[in-house]
């Protein structure tokens, strides 16, 4: 190359340069000047520095050195600095006008959770764009079927719209709460059939929307799909056969929908070779689990959880070797569990609750060298005792087996075993005698549910050295004596660790004058219902400061109700009914903004009901049963 054409690409070179220094492409200057103006808040501070002409050197824009266009908007709500991750907000409404940057190739506005408007119908002009970020917003309305046109995207992320801004993970899955998401929250109307033309696609997430109708039936059109999570939403029909096409696909989570139907996949050896991630629970899919599910060597993780699904569980299972996770809880699944199992040697997670799996348990299961979690509750196993090969598998520190038809004492083989036992679940059995002395060396036990069997005489002293524990469930046994060692627990390890406290259906004696002896400042839930408490309840109870729910209903408590009450902000629901309260209502209980749930029926409570909210708000139920209270709702005092 020639001198003359060197100075004659610099030259070009910096005229482009220049052009940038000097202004903005009008069209890309009027679509970013609408976008600005759209948002009225900004806490990131960064629209108010979009002054002049020059939108190349404006913080978030990225331009072409050649030609000058915009090419990328990077305004994500996270923004990271040298010490930490911060979310900002941003407040007003996606301009339509964004559309105009048609040399586009990145839009990234995740994380926006101010952010509302639909997604443009002219987005189909964005032909370079490759990545587009609307995730985490409050965009509402129908995802247009123009997309269908942006033939070079790479990158799709739709997801987590909420006009709330977002939701804990797993909201979707909670039925009742559907007709609520369907009309006020996220995208709505169906998947856009013209998203089979983005061939180019590798990331297509469009969870924790309020998408109706079927998966398309051309998915598997996408072949260089890596990515694939629909979950969260209310999409009906089949998985789409064509969903065997996706041969580069690796994650796939069509969980918390309405689908329906048989596992379509896989059909063939070979099909979806790089799947490692599946999630279909929380679905109404029926039929059998797919014989062939063993020609998927990739999965790692795969929960089939909360269907319709019967018949045995397929032996090809073994053939999945990489496979870390298993659930396949909630379904209709019965045989015994194949000994292929065994052969699951990278096994860490195992769960088979709720179905009607027979015993006896493979001898195969005591070759599952790394399993953590084992859970087989509810099915039709009649253990009558725990086989000694769970005692002793290394890495077992989870242990499910509420409803197994186990008998008699809790076995001491539990106290040695070779990983500490984290969580314990042995509720719905028929054991009987006490609990064993050694529990309170389970120094790492976090979850103790014991509940719904035939337990007799006392708590031992020792439970008090469980200073990691944070769930106690005992209910409905016939356990006696005093609670007095449960509750020091927060005396040795100060705060204690406890959230959860549930021994209602007992005998228990006394308890009641230790509550708040311990400081115990994380429990949320205690219910103490249904035992033989005598006495008055005391001040400490106020220490509890993180309750939210008190249930002390069904006892023979006395004496007036203690003030101290009204300073657990955090109480949703205080139940005392069917006791022997006496005195009137404290005033302070008007304190209670956060109480859901009352009920003082059936006491010797008298006077007028404090006037105001919360308890003008509860019906008449809450308050009868005590003969001298009177006021709303109940009926007028007399003067």
């Amino acid at each position: 190359m020639g001198c003359h054409m060197l100075w004659l690409l610099l030259a070009l070179t910096m005229m482009a340069a220049t052009s940038i220094v000097r202004g903005c492409d009008l069209g890309d200057l009027k679509g970013l000047a609408s976008f600005r103006g759209g948002i009225h808040t900004d806490t990131s501070g960064r629209l108010v520095k979009w002054a002049g002409r020059s939108c190349c050197r404006w913080q978030g824009v990225a331009c072409n050195n050649l030609t000058g266009r915009v090419t990328g908007v990077h305004l994500p709500g996270f923004i990271s600095t040298t010490d930490s991750v911060f979310q900002s907000q941003m407040e007003g409404w996606l301009s339509s006008s964004i559309t105009l940057l048609t040399s586009l190739e990145v839009l990234d506005l995740g994380g926006l959770v101010g952010l509302t408007g639909r997604i443009p119908a002219s987005i189909g002009r964005l032909k370079n764009l490759k990545q587009l970020y609307l995730y985490g917003n409050k965009l509402r309305g129908p995802v247009p079927d123009s997309i269908g046109k942006l033939l070079k995207l790479e990158e799709l992320h739709l997801h987590e719209n909420r006009l709330s801004g977002y939701l804990p993970p797993g909201i979707g899955c909670l039925k009742n709460l559907n007709a609520l998401l369907l009309h006020s929250n996220g995208f709505t109307g169906s998947i856009p059939g013209s998203f089979s033309n983005l061939t180019n696609l590798m990331h297509f997430d469009l969870y924790s929307n309020s998408l109706t109708g079927n998966i398309p039936e051309n998915i598997g059109e996408l072949q260089l799909l890596k990515e694939l999570d629909l979950s969260e939403n209310f999409l009906t029909g089949k998985i789409p056969v064509s969903i065997n096409n996706l041969t580069s696909i690796s994650v796939m989570y069509l969980d918390c929908n309405h689908l329906e139907g048989e596992i379509p996949f896989p059909s063939n050896y070979g099909q979806m070779p790089m799947l490692g991630f599946l999630r279909l629970q929380n679905n109404q899919i029926s039929g059998k689990i797919p014989p062939n599910i063993g020609f998927l060597v990739s999965l790692k993780r795969v929960s089939l959880e909360n269907n319709k699904l019967e018949g045995a569980i397929p032996s090809s299972l073994g053939s999945l070797k990489a496979l870390t996770e298993l659930y396949l809880g909630g379904n209709e699944l019965s045989g015994v569990i194949p000994k292929s199992i065994g052969l699951l040697s990278r096994l860490l997670l195992l769960s088979l609750s709720r179905n009607s799996i027979q015993g006896p348990l493979p001898d195969e299961m005591s070759a599952l060298q790394n399993l953590q979690t084992l859970d087989l509750s509810f099915n039709n196993l009649n253990l009558s005792s725990i086989p000694m090969w769970i005692s002793e598998l290394p890495s077992l520190s989870r242990i499910f087996l509420a409803g197994s038809g186990i008998k008699g004492r809790i076995p001491d083989s539990l106290r040695l075993t070779p990983s500490p036992v984290q969580e314990l679940d042995l509720s719905s059995n028929d054991l009987t005698d006490g609990i064993p002395t050694w529990m309170g060396s389970l120094t790492q036990l976090y979850s103790l549910n014991l509940s719904r069997n035939r337990l007799s005489s006392s708590i031992p002293a020792s439970v008090a050295n469980l200073e990691a524990l944070g769930v106690l469930d005992l209910h409905s046994n016939n356990l006696t004596g005093s609670l007095e060692h449960v509750f020091k627990m927060g005396t040795s390890f100060p705060g204690g660790s406890l959230t959860y406290i549930d021994v209602s259906d007992n005998s228990f004696t006394s308890a009641i004058e230790h509550i708040g002896v311990g400081t115990l400042e994380r429990l949320e839930y205690l219910n103490l219902s249904h035992n033989l408490q005598k006495g008055r309840l005391p001040t400490s109870v106020a220490k509890l400061k993180a309750l939210k729910c008190l249930d002390l209903s069904h006892n023979k408590l006395g004496s007036g109700l203690v003030e101290g009450l009204a300073n657990l902000s955090h109480l949703e629901t205080l139940k005392l009914q069917r006791n022997s309260f006496t005195g009137k209502i404290p005033v302070e209980f008007l304190n209670l903004k956060n109480l859901k749930y009352l009920d003082l029926s059936d006491n010797l409570l008298v006077g007028e009901i404090p006037a105001g909210k919360p308890l003008s708000d509860f019906p008449q139920s809450c308050f009868t049963g005590n003969r001298g209270l009177c006021g709303k709702p109940l009926s007028p005092c007399k003067s």
